[in-house]
């Protein structure tokens, strides 16, 4: 009886620093060259990948938590039969030990990953272990949320269904008179990307004006607002839903969803969403329906484990998406989506967010501190926060600007 062939990965470290130890005199030296970091990012190595600028490795998450870059049992093997090949092995060499061996069981998610340059390398391996102390104790959410950004970033890579943000917009005095919806999604026809949005305005509400909220109804940037009474607002939604899943798994994406599925789900829409889930599938999908949250991934790039989430607003300005007219509800779905895909096609989560702020983790205060426990937060400067946080606030002393006798009658 044959033996099934087991595959899965393999830590980057243990390949590079006890594989060679393994194996007979004569042969150490040859791996040990192809896995020289210099001589890995070489176009001509013999597992770079066609078409990918760089060498191409993988990381993955462990059970635990914790991320390991990793190398593909595939490329093990291939290393060793073309070290053999070129006669630079007497024998082809053996495997690493089996026990070494991290299986499909042994990781929560595995993404491939592309390193240009040495440092880079060099610097990714440090950047995990670090981060892999600051998250020791991480609280149970920012870990989920963390998973669920690297499953979005496969998806996404897979360029699969249809990714559809969706926004509502109700009369702030009375909720339940929903007075504009927006929606902007993309979908891949021959591996291209096509997009589309929109935005109805219900006829009977609109010249309802808020008291609390933005009015920009009439502010659509990305079209054509249309006009539409009640009737007709409700079937256009109900057809937009009904029609997006026909072409696979419909991924919806909103920012903080509590609301607008209460919307899509009341008797004034009434979308026919029976399979709705909030779970990411672990495999690539052929169908169903799936609730993405822009604010739950946002808090994952920032390190957030708590129940704060950030505005829209306030996501764009730290992804360095230019916004204009929010709260209309077709501007706020189409940079929802922006907003995910700045996110999900990005590096692998740790990677992508040292590189938006570098060294804002950890107890930046005090970087030769201990960094077990310190976190993954992102420290964001006061001006980074609020777009109209003055230039000067806190340079210099602050000015007592009352009168002397105004100190008196007090």
């Amino acid at each position: 009886m044959v033996s099934p062939v087991i595959t899965g990965y393999y830590r980057y470290t243990d390949i590079f620093f006890e594989w060679h130890q393994a194996l007979p005199e004569a042969d150490r030296s040859p791996l040990r060259a192809s896995l020289a970091q210099d001589a890995f990012i070489h176009p001509d190595h013999p597992l770079h990948k066609e078409g990918i600028d760089g060498a191409e490795l993988f990381l993955g998450t462990l059970q635990n938590f914790e991320t390991r870059l990793l190398f593909s049992s595939a490329q093990v093997e291939y290393l060793r039969y073309w070290l053999h090949a070129m006669g630079l092995t007497k024998n082809l060499i053996s495997l690493p030990y089996s026990d070494c061996l991290l299986t499909e069981s042994s990781l929560r998610h595995v993404s491939p990953v592309t390193f240009k340059t040495k440092d880079d390398l060099k610097g990714a391996l440090k950047q995990i272990e670090k981060n892999n102390k600051r998250l020791k104790g991480a609280d149970p959410m920012l870990k989920t949320r963390r998973e669920i950004f690297e499953r979005v970033r496969t998806l996404w890579v897979e360029k699969v269904g249809v990714w559809c943000a969706l926004d509502f917009e109700a009369w702030d005095r009375d909720h339940t008179m929903l007075t504009e919806f927006g929606w902007s999604f993309v979908r891949w026809i021959d591996g291209q990307q096509v997009e589309e949005q929109g935005h109805l305005i219900v006829k009977e509400y609109r010249h309802y004006t808020n008291t609390f909220v933005q009015n920009n109804r009439e502010h659509f940037s990305f079209g054509d607002s249309e006009l539409v009474n009640r009737s007709a607002f409700r079937t256009r939604i109900q057809n937009l839903v009904a029609d997006l899943q026909k072409d696979g798994p419909l991924f919806l994406i909103f920012h903080d969803n509590n609301q607008d599925i209460k919307y899509l789900k009341s008797p004034t829409v009434n979308a026919d969403l029976p399979n709705l889930s909030f779970l990411l599938p672990d495999a690539k999908p052929d169908s169903g329906v799936f609730v993405l949250d822009t604010s739950d991934l946002f808090a994952a790039l920032e390190g957030e484990g708590g129940h704060n989430r950030r505005s829209l607003e306030r996501v764009c300005r730290h992804l360095q998406i230019p916004t204009s007219f929010l709260h209309n509800a077709g501007n706020d779905a189409h940079y929802t989506l922006l907003a995910i895909k700045e996110m999900a096609s990005g590096d692998p989560l740790d990677m992508q967010r040292e590189k938006r702020w570098p060294n804002r983790t950890g107890n930046t205060a005090h970087p030769a501190a201990p960094q077990t426990g310190a976190g993954v937060k992102v420290k964001f400067e006061p001006w980074e926060e609020d777009s109209d946080y003055s230039d000067m606030e806190g340079v210099g002393p602050v000015i007592n600007k009352t009168k002397p006798e105004e100190q008196v009658a007090a």
